[in-house]
């Protein structure tokens, strides 16, 4: 059999310990990438000193749009030439992006933060690639909920060990270019160990023809040409932005100034939407897996994220115990996840990875054309500072989002396991009748 076809084949009913090892190496590099994205937040101090001004806003900003950018490279490269021969490259980017961050400059940080978000992409993509070609068909959505979960692990690595570093008064006392230098070191064994353990697979080239213009834009036709794709995209996107907008962005704001708690509470309380992330991601992988569909976990999941929000924002911080509604609103955004997996299901396998980049891109879109508008909703219109009702009105089209999400989700074809065996056990229904001797 060829390369070809082999790469072609569905993935293995069983879970064999090298393409699971090959995944978790991907979600390492997930989380690797997270905590490195992450700490340039808590550095704010530092590299305000050293630059003479806060340019982190243009910092971050140029990270996405290079991010978002390459996200549809990122999976038409892993189709055409496979995991082996891109995920140990793009973790060895990011440690060059973190090695040119260390050396400490202004221009420095911003090509090392760009050079970091150009080769960060691959890593969700990747580890999707991988479990989608490499992993049992049936515990798809728990491993993509599983990488999700790593990287907000890695957000959190990202944040309080780096402050703790890096606290003048504190016993480490590293200086902030020491911390990228260490980074930088991680992503390069990271990398080491990615190119030794990868399987040598060598992608779907020859399915995708010679290197030319159409053999480029032909995978993009075949996912951008399907209405499932689409739909993934947006709801995932809609689901996404009332976390990575509302609660990430804006909810210690809420309630420190809207409802009036401390600051402290604030963000204790805003902290524990992440955590819920943490368990729902794979919790609704898992059940979806298990019940072998996606409709039902994704509607779920998004019923209790649309009360959750409607609670946090319309009713007073008092009325329901303390941390229930942040956390029962980061577990039901895990069905964010399942249109990423659903995506992959309603395209065919050799432009999995395209499907993964395409999903990636309309998600930050969506993210990229609310997170403006809300910020304007969120601007003070005087000097004086938003009041309850202002907050309301600015979380509105967060919450009404959900609700087209969940109205959307029932157009949207259903792609799990179980209804793949229905339509099987239908299809060789007649030919088994026919055989039965009267």
């Amino acid at each position: 059999m060829s390369s070809s076809d082999s790469s072609s084949e569905a993935p293995p009913n069983d879970l064999k310990p090298l393409y699971f090892v090959a995944w978790l190496l991907c979600a390492l590099f997930y989380l690797y990438q997270y905590a490195a994205r992450s700490a340039p937040g808590v550095m704010q101090g530092q590299l305000t000193d050293a630059w003479g001004g806060n340019h982190i806003g243009a910092m971050i900003s140029a990270y996405y749009v290079a991010y978002a950018v390459t996200a549809l490279a990122a999976g038409l490269l892993l189709d055409r030439y496979g995991a082996v021969r891109t995920m140990p490259y793009a973790v060895a980017l990011v440690g060059v992006g973190c090695l040119v961050f260390a050396q400490g400059s202004e221009i420095a940080g911003m090509i090392g933060f760009i050079l970091q978000g150009i080769g960060a992409v691959f890593a969700f993509i990747g580890s999707s690639y991988v479990a989608a070609r490499n992993l049992p068909a049936r515990m798809y959505a728990m491993f993509t909920g599983l990488a999700q979960c790593l990287g907000m692990l890695g957000a959190a690595f990202g944040s309080k060990p780096v402050q703790m570093a890096i606290d003048p008064s504190g016993s480490i006392g590293m200086s902030w270019q020491h911390v990228w230098t260490l980074f930088a070191g991680m992503g390069f064994i990271l990398a080491a160990a990615t190119w030794t353990v990868m399987p040598r697979e060598q992608g779907d080239g020859a399915n995708h023809g010679d290197l030319s213009p159409s053999s480029l834009v032909r995978p993009f036709k075949v996912v951008l040409g399907n209405i499932q794709s689409w739909l993934a995209g947006a709801i995932g996107g809609l689901l996404f932005v009332p976390t990575t907008i509302g609660a990430m962005v804006w909810a210690t704001s809420f309630l420190h100034v809207g409802e009036h708690v401390s600051m402290a509470q604030a963000a204790s309380d805003a902290s524990m939407v992440p955590i819920g992330w943490v368990i729902g991601c794979p919790l609704l992988g898992y059940v979806s897996d298990k019940i072998g569909r996606r409709k039902p976990v994704l509607v779920a999941g998004a019923v209790v994220m649309l009360a959750a929000g409607l609670a946090a924002v319309y009713l007073p911080e008092a009325a329901l115990p303390r941390y229930l509604v942040p956390l029962a609103l980061g577990i039901g955004s895990g069905a964010a996840m399942i249109p990423f997996t659903m995506i992959k299901e309603a395209n065919p396998a050799e432009v999995k990875g395209t499907a993964s980049g395409v999903m990636n891109f309309l998600v930050f879109l969506t993210t990229g054309v609310l997170s403006p508008f809300v910020s304007r909703l969120m601007t003070p219109s005087s000097d004086a500072p938003l009041s309850l009702h202002e907050f309301q009105e600015g979380f509105l089209p967060l919450i009404v989002g959900i609700g087209l999400a969940i109205l959307l989700s029932f157009f949207i074809r259903e792609t799990g396991t179980a209804d793949h065996s229905t339509a099987r056990q239908r299809a060789t229904a007649p030919a088994n009748k026919a055989l039965r001797v009267p």
